[in-house]
């Protein structure tokens, strides 16, 4: 749960310290320690030194993270769902999309919040 907790604080909070990823996550300095060794290994987010205090680590989630989130994203949802559900009957299909198509409508927030925002911008602004 650590390791999802501090991804999800740095993509709302780009180049924060581990300090700062504490105090904001409740987590204790070592684990959420761990946990960006963890994303980073993944390659999920990227540190580097703050240049203002060479003591202090930065975390940012990878531009790597960021094109697979996309990626993944961009198949066919009805393709995705198909495959998932072992869907062959075209009819059946279209009408389980019809319903889903039906709750996202009224489920849908009015502001996507930061993490859709970054996702936009990291593709180039398109949605």
């Amino acid at each position: 749960m650590g390791p999802t907790l501090v991804l999800q604080d740095v993509l709302i909070h780009p180049g924060s310290s581990i300090s700062e990823l504490t105090a904001r996550t409740g987590l204790p300095q070592s684990y959420a320690s761990e946990s960006v060794a963890r994303l980073r290994d993944r390659g999920m987010v990227e540190t580097s030194p703050d240049p203002t205090d060479g003591r202090r680590t930065l975390v940012r989630t990878s531009r790597k993270h960021l094109r697979n989130v996309n990626r993944k994203g961009a198949v066919s949802v009805d393709a995705a769902l198909a495959n998932a559900l072992h869907e062959k009957d075209p009819s059946e299909l279209q009408s389980i999309l019809d319903s889903l198509s039906d709750l996202v409508e009224r489920l849908r927030p009015s502001d996507p919040g930061r993490v859709a925002q970054q996702l936009k911008a990291a593709r180039g602004g398109v949605t």
